[in-house]
C-alpha cells in the first residue's frame, strides 16, 4: 500500500500544477492531431491507446470547473456562481464565434490561393460557400461547424448546464454522477444527440455522452475522500490498469500495422468494433481510467519536475487554454497548408511541429507576462515632510 496523491487543492491552496500541465499536453497533442500527415503526431498518447486528448481535456474542465464554482457557491452564494459560469459560457460563445470566422477566412483564402477547393471540403466548410447566410446563421447556433472546431461547443454546452447540477454536487457528488452514468447509458442505447447543419447531421462530440466525463471530473473534485481511497496504490489495481494499458496499446498499434491486426480474433473484433468517438465507447472511457489512474501513482502533487524549466511551457499553455486552443487550431490549419503545397518531407514535419509549438508557448508567455504586469502594485506615494518654518 502507497501513499494517496489526489489531484486538487492543497493546504493552504496551493495551485495543483498538474491540471495545468496536462491540459497544456492535451493542447499540445491536439494541435499534432489536427495536421494530417505529419508523423511526429506518434508522440501523441493517441497513437497508443484508445482514448485521446479530448478525454485529458474534457475530464481535466469538470474538475476545474468544479474547482472554481463551486467554491463561488459556497462562499457568494448560487446567485452569483451561476452568473459567473454564464458569464464563462458568454466568453467561450463569442470566442469560439471570432474562431469560426477567422478559421473560415483563412481555409477560404488558402483555397482561393492555391486554387485548391479541397482545402475547402476537407476542413468541412464547403457548405458556407454554398450559401453563406444559412451557414452562418447556423454557425451562431452551434450547428454548422468546420472541422477541427468541435471541442469548444462541446465544452460551452457542457458548461452551460453546469448551473442546474452545482448544488446538488456539492451536496451529493456521487448521486449526480450516478444520473450522469445513467445519461450517458442511455443517450449510446437510444442514439440521443444534437443535430448539425447540414441536415441529416449530428454533433461530432454527442454531449449526452461526454457529459459524463465532465461530471466525473467535477465529482472527483468535489470527493476528496473517495478520490483520496481512489489514488492509494493498490497493486492490484495497478495490475489492471497496466494490463487495460497493454491491450489498448496492440489495439491501436493494430489499426497502424496490418500484421497486429491480424492477430485479434474475429469474434473479438465484432464484441469491440466500432469503438465511437462520437458517443465516447465505454473501452474509451476504460483505457482513459486506467491512465489517470497510472498517471496519479506516477505523478504525485509535489513531484519536484512539475517546477522544472522543462515542465514550465507546458504549464503555461494549460493556465491560458482557451486562447491557446484557438492559436492552436489556425497553426495546425498553416502547418498542413505547408505541408500540402510546399514540403512534406521529415524535415519539414519537424519544423511544422516545432513552430506551432512555440507559437502555442509564445503566445501563453506573453499572456502570463501581461496578466502579472498588470496585477503588479502601484508604487507608494512619497511621503511628504515638513521642512519647516
Amino acid at each position: 500500500m502507497g501513499g494517496s496523491a489526489t489531484i486538487g487543492d492543497g493546504a493552504g491552496g496551493a495551485r495543483d500544477l498538474r491540471l495545468d500541465f496536462f491540459r497544456g499536453l492535451a493542447l499540445w497533442f491536439i494541435f499534432l492531431n489536427h495536421i494530417p500527415a505529419n508523423e511526429f503526431a506518434w508522440l501523441s498518447h493517441r497513437n497508443y491507446g484508445i482514448s485521446d486528448a479530448t478525454e485529458m481535456f474534457v475530464f481535466i474542465s469538470g474538475y476545474t470547473a468544479s474547482l472554481v464554482y463551486a467554491k463561488i457557491l459556497a462562499d457568494r452564494g448560487f446567485g452569483l456562481a451561476a452568473a459567473r459560469v454564464l458569464h464563462r459560457c458568454w466568453t467561450l460563445y463569442v470566442t469560439y464565434i471570432v474562431l469560426f470566422i477567422a478559421f473560415t477566412a483563412q481555409v477560404a483564402y488558402t483555397a482561393r490561393v492555391f486554387d485548391n477547393p479541397l482545402f475547402a471540403e476537407e476542413m468541412g466548410i464547403a457548405a458556407y460557400f454554398a450559401d453563406p447566410a444559412v451557414a452562418l446563421t447556423q454557425a451562431l447556433v452551434l450547428k454548422f461547424r468546420p472541422a477541427n472546431l468541435d471541442v469548444l461547443p462541446l465544452y460551452i454546452v457542457l458548461l452551460l448546464s453546469f448551473p442546474l447540477i452545482l448544488p446538488a454536487l456539492r451536496r451529493q457528488p456521487l448521486v449526480v454522477l450516478a444520473l450522469s452514468l445513467a445519461l450517458y447509458i442511455a443517450a449510446r442505447r437510444l442514439d440521443w444527440n444534437l443535430p448539425t447543419h447540414p441536415a441529416g447531421g449530428v454533433w461530432f462530440f454527442n454531449p449526452f455522452a461526454w457529459q459524463f466525463l465532465f461530471v466525473l471530473g467535477c465529482a472527483l473534485q468535489q470527493s476528496p475522500r473517495l478520490a483520496a481511497r481512489l489514488a492509494v496504490r493498490r497493486w492490484w489495481l495497478v495490475a489492471v490498469a497496466v494490463v487495460v494499458l497493454l491491450l489498448s496499446l496492440f489495439l491501436a498499434l493494430s489499426w497502424q500495422f496490418p500484421t497486429l491486426g491480424a492477430l485479434t480474433p474475429a469474434w473479438v473484433s465484432e464484441l469491440i468494433y466500432p469503438l465511437s468517438k462520437t458517443d465516447l465507447d465505454p473501452l474509451r472511457v476504460a483505457h482513459f481510467l486506467a491512465l489517470v489512474y497510472v498517471t496519479v501513482q506516477l505523478v504525485p502533487r509535489q513531484a519536484a519536475w512539475l517546477r522544472s524549466s522543462f515542465a514550465h511551457p507546458l504549464i503555461l499553455c494549460g493556465r491560458h487554454s482557451l486562447q491557446v486552443f484557438c492559436f492552436g487550431i489556425l497553426l495546425s490549419f498553416a502547418g498542413q497548408t505547408i505541408l500540402v503545397q510546399f514540403d512534406a518531407s521529415l524535415f519539414s514535419q519537424f519544423g511544422v511541429t516545432v513552430a506551432g509549438i512555440s507559437g502555442m508557448v509564445l503566445l501563453a508567455r506573453m499572456l502570463s507576462w501581461y496578466q502579472s504586469a498588470g496585477r503588479q502594485p502601484r508604487a507608494a506615494a512619497p511621503v511628504l515632510r515638513d521642512s519647516g518654518a
